[in-house]
């Protein structure tokens, strides 16, 4: 291999273990952070950054972080679960389809309005009181609002190169008053299949020159730092998990409006 395709196995491996690492610590998808982190450093266009990320969920990355999150007793839902993955294939199909028509600045725009409407909601969002959400012994919550939220995460996921996570997150904890843990546990369940495959198909018909050397590095990255986000996460409260998440997608969205 060239020195050209090592440097992209090099910069992939970095830019997943940064955003590997956020996404075990806030139990997102990366996207949030991948996709800015390729367009800023290494020059990517907003389609292929988001193509990329896409790309990068096929791979079981969360598995690490799915074990820490229950060798620390987190408990999960699995038929949950898979009523967000049934709904959120045809989700993230769609919303890729529609981000290929929209051109590159518009979408670049959306995307960091987007950021800016996530930490305003996380900001403002109350704290959970101690003790509230769902544990071992409450009663598992109903299957069927899985269905809803994994066609959101999907959607978003798609249109614009996300997990899925910011949206399904929130949910989670909103309509079924799971604890902050408990939903990222969800969230990386559901990225656990192969479930960004329909909005890569999208992507890749569409960009003539697929990076796949830098996805390598990618996935190979992430993979390691959504282990050892998750090890951090476990020991910080849900409170200032959000903060911290607030805090970071303001600066992210303020260098993108920098940058250009």
């Amino acid at each position: 291999m060239t020195a050209s395709t090592w440097f992209q196995i090099a910069a992939g491996f970095g830019t997943g273990l940064s955003g590997g690492a956020l996404s075990g610590l806030f139990g997102v998808g990366g996207g949030i952070i991948l996709v800015p982190l390729l367009h800023l450093l290494l020059g990517l266009d907003q389609h292929q950054a988001q193509g990329v990320t896409l790309a990068s969920l096929l791979l079981p990355n969360s598995l690490p972080a799915m074990f820490h999150y229950r060798r620390s007793g987190v408990p999960i839902y699995w038929h949950l679960v898979w009523a967000m993955v049934l709904s959120f294939l045809p989700g993230v199909w769609l919303g890729a389809s529609l981000a290929n028509v929209i051109p590159e600045r518009p979408l670049r725009q959306i995307f960091v309005g987007f950021l800016i409407i996530l930490a305003i909601r996380t900001f403002l969002a109350k704290p959970v009181r101690p003790g509230a959400g769902l544990d071992e012994h409450s009663p598992e919550p109903p299957w069927w609002p899985g269905l809803f939220i994994g066609l959101l995460g999907g959607l978003l996921a798609g249109l614009l190169g996300i997990g899925g996570g910011v949206v399904m997150i929130p949910l989670l904890g909103l309509w079924l008053k799971l604890r902050q843990h408990q939903a990222q546990l969800i969230s990386l369940a559901v990225l656990l299949p192969p479930i960004g495959l329909p909005g890569l198909f999208v992507y890749a018909r569409h960009q003539a020159d697929f990076p796949w050397f830098l996805l390598c590095g990618l996935a190979i990255g992430f993979m390691t730092g959504t282990y050892l986000g998750a090890r951090m996460a476990t020991d910080v409260s849900g409170p200032r998990l959000r903060k911290a998440f607030a805090g970071l997608m303001t600066a992210t969205a303020v260098l993108m409006i920098w940058r250009h």
